[in-house]
């Protein structure tokens, strides 16, 4: 089964595959103090970053849909990813049954607009070609993740734990109307 895994641009940036090249950018990201503090709280080691980045590579293959690598115009690098995935993380039929959406951008890359930039152009592709409802899990005191999730037109579903934090989740049935 071969699927190509689509290229968007934006005014700022590009979602595209991820290369085998972007692996170290990729493991940098995932062990800043600053990308977990609120996924989990604790920096990846290397393995658990290369299981990570070949689980969003082969996604694509197995359903036709998986996060990009973001890489911001003039930096010819990864800064961040975003897109959708199966969690499969025993949430709960009303959440594991839909794709799961997740944007994480490199933190000298944040504030600029370009992590919802990012976000929005894979939920604009989503609606044209996927369709269908989404779910996200953001860290309660994530106020940032949060008001992103809502511009994209997320609502809450309910509160649980992981690992003695409380973790929003949340669903997005259709895209929000302008």
């Amino acid at each position: 089964m071969s699927r190509v895994i689509p290229t968007i641009n934006t005014k700022g940036l590009t979602l595209r595959a991820l290369r085998p090249d972007d692996f170290d950018r990729y493991a940098a990201i995932w062990e800043m103090p600053e990308v977990v503090r609120y996924i989990g709280g604790v920096p990846w080691s290397r393995s658990r970053a290369w299981d990570s980045f070949l689980r969003n590579a082969g996604h694509w293959q197995m359903t036709g849909f998986g996060q990009w690598a973001i890489e911001a115009q003039g930096t010819k690098s990864l800064v961040g990813q975003t897109g959708f995935f199966y969690g499969v993380r025993g949430l709960g039929t009303d959440f594991d049954a839909y794709p799961e959406a997740a944007w994480v951008l490199s933190p000298d890359f944040q504030g600029r607009g370009l992590g919802r930039q990012a976000a929005q152009a894979a939920h604009d592709w989503f609606d044209r070609v996927v369709t269908g409802p989404l779910v996200c899990r953001i860290a309660s005191e994530n106020a940032v993740s949060l008001r992103l999730a809502e511009v994209l037109g997320y609502k809450p579903m309910r509160q649980t734990e992981e690992e003695g934090r409380r973790i929003e989740l949340l669903i997005r049935k259709s895209p929000p109307q302008a």
